[in-house]
């Protein structure tokens, strides 16, 4: 789909005030719905997490992804790309300066970039960036909901085709899921999808998964029913929130992803307790403070 370069505002207000009764993300949803004691350990308790070579790696190839479209669109080339990589990396140095203890040596630190050098050059054989003008490059998007639930989140890319049809697209360092997980990775699209419906009305055209990892897309054509269904979804995860405030149970849910985790010393599942549960709502602020990556985008 060529799109052109269409007036799509980063920059849209809520329809109208509403008691913010909490705040949700993407990433949030994900985290409750994998393992609710993860969420408590990350919104409630906030504990530091250690960054990860794989979420690391994730925020470098968006970084060059999102800046290549800087460039005019005759110059967007691989060669263009991969030459964005070492200043990119440069510039997350400067600004999260303990990314440098991630590696041990200067030959891991070669093959993480040679990994991520990889990912730039397969999303070339995945789109034609000289033929796009997206509307929108991580674009902050909020909307609140009847009940006050305010939604919120990132968006990679948005581009929007001159007769006004919307693509919502997504990066993901990963691999592309099996058919059975393709409901999961598409939540987050679909939460995205709801957000924008809500905004202005509209139902995107399209949802789109890049998978950087083995180059493959994944595509969905969502409807009103989706996008209802995804709102009552997301209703009934955020009153299960509630519901673990009030009572201050938050079950692990063991799963693959637990490899992963930093908290196994305070999870009963590895032989740890966790503290006491703080007294402490999930936030409400209007907007994050930045956008994390997070592991699963590898998976």
């Amino acid at each position: 789909m060529v799109v052109g370069s269409v007036a799509y505002s980063a920059g849209m207000t809520l329809a109208e005030e509403r008691a913010i009764i909490g705040a949700l993300s993407p990433s949030r949803a994900g985290d409750f719905m994998t393992c609710p004691l993860l969420y408590r350990f990350r919104v409630i308790d906030q504990l530091p997490e250690r960054p990860s070579p794989a979420a690391v790696r994730g925020t470098l190839v968006h970084a060059v992804l999102e800046r290549l479209y800087d460039l005019p669109a005759e110059a967007r080339t691989t060669a263009a790309a991969q030459d964005l990589l070492e200043p990119q990396w440069e510039r997350l140095l400067t600004e999260e300066p303990e990314y440098a203890g991630l590696f041990e040596t200067d030959e891991e630190r070669a093959q993480w970039l040679a990994q991520a050098r990889t990912m730039v050059e397969r999303y070339f054989t995945l789109e034609d960036p000289r033929l796009l003008e997206p509307a929108e490059r991580e674009m902050y998007v909020e909307t609140v909901l009847e009940s006050g639930l305010l939604l919120r989140g990132y968006i990679d890319r948005l581009d929007v085709a001159p007769t006004g049809e919307i693509r919502v697209v997504d990066y993901k360092t990963g691999t592309a899921p099996r058919r059975d997980f393709e409901a999961k990775a598409l939540f987050q699209m679909k939460f995205y999808a709801l957000a924008l419906w809500r905004l202005n009305g509209t139902v995107p055209r399209m949802l789109q998964l890049m998978y950087l990892g083995n180059g493959e897309i994944l595509r969905y054509t969502p409807d009103e029913a989706d996008l209802r269904a995804t709102e009552r979804k997301v209703q009934a995860l955020w009153e299960a929130i509630e519901r673990s405030v009030r009572t201050k149970e938050w079950r692990h849910r063991p799963s693959r992803l637990c490899d992963w985790c930093d908290h196994q010393a305070l999870c009963p599942e590895f032989g740890g307790t966790p503290p006491p549960v703080p007294d402490h709502r999930p936030g409400t602020s209007s907007r994050g403070r930045g956008r994390p990556r997070s592991a699963t985008d590898e998976l």
